[in-house]
């Protein structure tokens, strides 16, 4: 079945890693720079097409830090805690500065009688974004890390675009795996944006937000990106991830005269995205 192959795939591709030499930093693309990893199922995967939050948030920091995309489209939390160890090792020379999580969607699916499928149950959903946590947490004193929960989707138009290939979807399903998720981050320590409820804030959110009911149009992702860029802002986050506070790699200007600081203009391009002042998050 399916999960049986899926784990037998996993298994190579532990052993094959495992026959590889391991990279050293100096032998990496060079200079090291901090890492923003983004893991989760198509809602990562996407982030980068078509204006998505994730090519957005690679521009903002494209002279600061690297952002690595780690998203596996259809995949749920339980498949995610089977790849912890090889997607972020916890003896890897350099550990991720900051680590943005999605999954929930596809785990909030009706179960198939089969018994196979997407879904888990809300209790291992939960177990499982905990696992991810802390291990994360316990990558470095420096890592932080911040969940996304699960956001509303246009069930119409999920029936329109897909029929009968995508079912069991609906926001009845989706809401208590979103809450769940927003309860976790609290009692664990984790910053999390509750995309279940700024997605509906948006006016005609499920006409305007979703290009086939579930995935994210360019106004989806720039809402989300917005929040995010809201997060790196808080002040208790040390040392502190917003954009304009990393170095700016090689901050070379011309030497001339009245000519154009190419650091001063790195740090004014992305302005417009920064919250208005007194906007809080939710």
């Amino acid at each position: 079945n399916l999960n049986n192959k899926i784990q037998n795939l996993f298994v190579q591709q532990k052993f094959s890693r495992r026959e590889k030499k391991i990279k050293s930093e100096e032998d990496m693309v060079g200079p090291g720079r901090p890492q923003i990893v983004l893991f989760g199922s198509s809602i990562v995967q996407y982030s980068f097409a078509d204006s998505g939050w994730g090519a957005s948030l690679a521009d903002i920091y494209s002279r600061t830090a690297d952002v690595i995309l780690r998203g596996y489209a259809g995949w749920n939390s339980r498949f995610a805690v089977k790849v912890l160890d090889q997607v972020f090792p916890k003896d890897a020379v350099l550990q991720p500065l900051l680590v943005i999580v999605y999954f929930g969607g596809n785990d909030s699916t009706y179960p198939h009688p089969s018994g196979q499928g997407q879904h888990v149950p809300l209790s291992e959903f939960t177990d499982n974004m905990r696992k991810i946590g802390e291990h994360l947490l316990s990558l470095s004193d420096n890592t932080r890390v911040l969940f996304l929960t699960p956001p509303p989707v246009n069930e119409k138009r999920i029936q329109v675009v897909f029929g009968d290939a995508i079912s069991g979807r609906s926001n009845e399903r989706c809401r208590p795996y979103a809450e769940a998720l927003l309860k976790l981050c609290r009692e664990i320590n984790v910053k999390s944006i509750d995309l279940w409820t700024v997605i509906q804030q948006e006016d005609d959110w499920l006409n305007t937000c979703f290009t086939d009911g579930i995935h994210f149009t360019a106004k989806a992702s720039e809402i989300v990106l917005k929040e995010i860029l809201k997060v790196v802002s808080e002040p208790d986050w040390k040392p502190s991830l917003h954009w304009k506070s990393l170095p700016v790699e090689f901050p070379f200007d011309f030497g001339l005269a009245n000519s154009i600081n190419l650091c001063d203009l790195e740090l004014t391009r992305n302005e417009h995205l920064e919250p208005e002042p007194g906007t809080a998050r939710l």
